[in-house]
């Protein structure tokens, strides 16, 4: 009993550092979700949960039934895969490159160059996009016109707008998210490069057998926890590059449930929607870490 009040005792500077986090869980994560009962409910905010109408499955019907809701999942699905099958590379790709870099100064100096884009707004990102390629106003439209060339409508062709929003992504968070990688590596043996030099592996070998290998368990956990945001596409970006000109190709369901449920207060409806995306990310999580560890992962949990 003496030893474990010693180390509660010792811990206490520990437990103090993790209390905003764990309080940022608890009073925004946690505790949200009991709303998720008005997803069943024709919820009233001057009759509270207690006090509104009971109505079931009624909503995820309505969803179900909807219209655009066939057009809303192919749009998230489309630009979750282009996420996850462009953007989820890149920082593998930016980690092993930089990693392979001999120069220190120059390794920094694009570590640095490249993760600073993470801390603009998506505000600022599109804001710029505007100012780059607007079909009248842009600086690369106005130079393609004095080389005497046709203006590209980037913004409002909805044939670019996927490649578009995936190449936005890639430049803002590559650098970001290549820091987990980066630290992976940080910590792999230097004796096994050593290793495979006295064997005669090349640059490319040493990459493929040893970098490789180091970084395969954050691969498959990053990957895992990313098929759970396969319903979230960044509600802020989409939002902000949309437009009447581009809205069959960029209306999704984060945009959806903002139309829907915030301009036009159907509050239980969207819950609703919010919930089917939940619980298919949640599947995918389980589904994903399930097939890992059958074929012998360590998995997430």
């Amino acid at each position: 009993m003496a030893d474990t009040k010693k180390l509660l005792r010792r811990g206490i500077p520990m437990y103090i550092m993790i209390l905003p986090g764990l309080l940022y869980f608890l009073l925004f994560r946690y505790l949200p979700m009991g709303a998720i009962v008005i997803a069943f409910q024709n919820y009233d905010p001057f009759n509270g949960f207690m006090h509104s109408e009971w109505v079931g499955l009624d909503h995820f019907a309505r969803l179900f039934g909807e219209a655009d809701f066939w057009r809303l999942l192919k749009n998230t699905l489309i630009l979750s895969a282009m996420n996850l099958f462009l953007f989820f590379p890149a920082p593998i790709v930016l980690a092993l490159m930089l990693n392979e870099a001999r120069v220190r100064a120059f390794r920094k100096t694009v570590q640095t160059i490249t993760y600073m884009p993470h801390f603009l707004s998506w505000v600022v990102v599109v804001g710029i996009s505007v100012l780059l390629f607007a079909t009248q106003e842009g600086a690369v439209n106005k130079l393609f016109v004095s080389l005497g060339w046709d203006r590209i409508e980037l913004l409002t062709n909805p044939d670019y707008f996927r490649p578009l929003y995936t190449f936005m992504n890639i430049w803002k968070e590559s650098g970001w998210s290549a820091i987990i990688f980066l630290a992976t590596l940080a910590s792999v043996d230097p004796t096994l490069y050593e290793a495979a030099v006295m064997d005669g592996a090349s640059r490319w070998k040493q990459m493929l057998h040893v970098s490789l290998p180091a970084l395969k368990h954050v691969i498959l956990i990053m990957f895992i926890l990313r098929l759970g945001q396969t319903m979230d596409t960044g509600f802020e970006q989409v939002l902000l590059m949309q437009n009447t000109l581009n809205i069959d190709v960029s209306d999704v369901f984060d945009t959806y449930v903002y139309r829907v449920g915030i301009l036009s207060a159907e509050y239980s409806y969207t819950t609703a929607v919010g919930l089917f995306k939940s619980v298919v990310g949640l599947l995918l999580i389980i589904g994903a870490n399930s097939f890992a560890k059958r074929k012998g992962e360590e998995g997430v949990y």
